[in-house]
């Protein structure tokens, strides 16, 4: 976790104090169930609720002669609850109480990103419906294409990220579940039923079938979730920064008042939010494959996980909660140039209406290669002006062209708003609206 990509209630989930007041819920509701089956004293669970109480330091302390967490907790837990705590951890083992605790923490990160998400997705769909009609230049291989509107391309970001969310409400469902089955996951020493009541008040399911560990392809499952979810925060990014380069410079991300764009050279805006927002996906990304790696483990359990999930479960977190906020924070700010845009679409002299021409070619009776011949040769001695010389201009003068075509047809095919006719229906498709 690094401080400078970390926002506070998140961190807060991961901290030393959430972890053990969790696992003290754990093992608080394990005796109360264990309780009423009589296996334990009920004034030993009273006591345990009314005494129970831990410090961090005095448990690392324990832990630096014990070697074993869990171990250190319930002896700092006993020192203050005294001759009742012999009662907690009633046939229980130490995954029960470490994997629940990661689904809870899992579980209650996944609310934040979702709220996250919530918030993103609601500033895409303000920005696009803002420049719903706006024309730009779609692009593919980094070339001109054909027209779309900026709002089209934030109603396809929409449409991923509204997928991504449905891919994390099943992540979350997938990643909280409750094991308190004992040793190897037989309950030889635990009744199911004191699971049953730690998974109602600790929010979770319970696991079906446990080995001593809730099997981890479900965290292989939810950190994959949370590595799509960091590529559609890059896909983003990256097409903020393309449109940023000042070659293009159809939109930028917000430059405030006092910002400073380089120590060297005082004209710059660089793309810098959405660059680290790269990084920050990258990172996301590369904690998928060792949660992958987690699923083998050697027959009932080995602590092979541990060292892992301890690292990326914080991180991963963490960091895309920090990487959605801030995503969102650009699109609320971007700053857009439709007059750029507008430029832009202008600059290659029409060639952007290749295709439309090409089709009432062939709708006039010549053939597909024939029109496609026509049209190229045309375009090309466009393309090597550098949108000096018009389409239009050369279309109206070719024969081979004017033979089928009238000027008044051919300036029909050179209509912008031919190409939005459409966007209604994709914008009722994304949104319902």
């Amino acid at each position: 976790m690094v401080p400078r990509y970390s926002r506070p209630e998140m961190v807060a989930i991961w901290e030393p104090e959430s972890k053990f007041q969790i696992w003290f819920e754990i093992e608080a509701h394990a005796t109360d169930a264990l309780a009423e089956l009589g296996v334990v004293p009920k004034e030993a669970a009273a006591a345990i609720w009314a005494k129970g109480k831990f410090d961090v330091e005095r448990i690392d302390e324990i832990e630096r002669e014990v070697k074993h967490d869990v171990i250190a907790f319930l002896t700092n837990v006993a020192e203050n609850v005294g001759e009742e705590a012999r009662f907690m951890h009633q046939g229980m083992t130490s995954s029960d109480v470490l994997d629940t605790c990661v689904a809870v923490q899992l579980a209650r990160a996944t609310d934040i990103l979702l709220d996250d998400l919530d918030k993103l997705l609601a500033a895409i769909k303000t920005r696009a419906y803002e420049h719903k009609m706006t024309p730009t230049i779609g692009r593919s291989h980094g070339i001109h294409g054909e027209p779309v509107t900026f709002g089209m391309k934030l109603a396809q970001a929409y449409a991923e990220f509204k997928r991504n969310r449905a891919r994390l409400v099943l992540a979350r469902e997938e990643i909280a579940t409750c094991a308190i089955s004992g040793a190897v996951g037989t309950f030889a020493n635990i009744d199911p039923k004191v699971e049953a009541h730690v998974a109602e008040k600790m929010g979770l399911e319970i696991e079906p079938v446990s080995t001593q560990v809730i099997p981890r392809d479900r965290h292989a499952q939810y950190f994959a979730t949370l590595a799509v979810i960091a590529s559609s925060v890059e896909r983003l990014a990256v097409e903020v920064r393309h449109l940023q380069r000042t070659e293009v410079l159809e939109a930028e991300e917000y430059f405030s008042p006092g910002q400073k764009g380089s120590s060297a050279m005082p004209h710059k805006r660089n793309p810098i939010l959405t660059e680290n927002l790269t990084g920050l996906a990258r990172m996301v990304r590369s904690y998928a494959l060792p949660a992958m790696e987690n699923v083998a483990l050697w027959h009932e359990r080995d602590i092979s996980h541990s060292s892992v999930e301890r690292m990326i479960g914080p991180d991963a977190t963490i960091t895309l909660d920090f990487a959605l906020s801030r995503l969102t924070g650009v699109i609320e700010k971007l700053l857009i140039y439709p007059e750029r845009m507008q430029k832009n679409l202008d600059r290659m002299g029409g060639l952007v209406h290749s295709q439309r021409v090409l089709l009432a070619l062939t709708q006039s009776g010549i053939s597909r290669e024939d029109s496609y011949r026509i049209v190229q040769r045309n375009a090309m001695k466009v393309w090597e002006s550098d949108g000096e010389i018009a389409l239009l201009d050369l279309l109206k003068a070719d024969p081979d062209v004017t033979a089928k075509l009238s000027h008044e047809e051919l300036e029909e095919r050179f209509n912008l708003d031919y190409h939005f006719k459409h966007i209604n229906t994709i914008f009722a498709r994304v949104f319902g609206d």
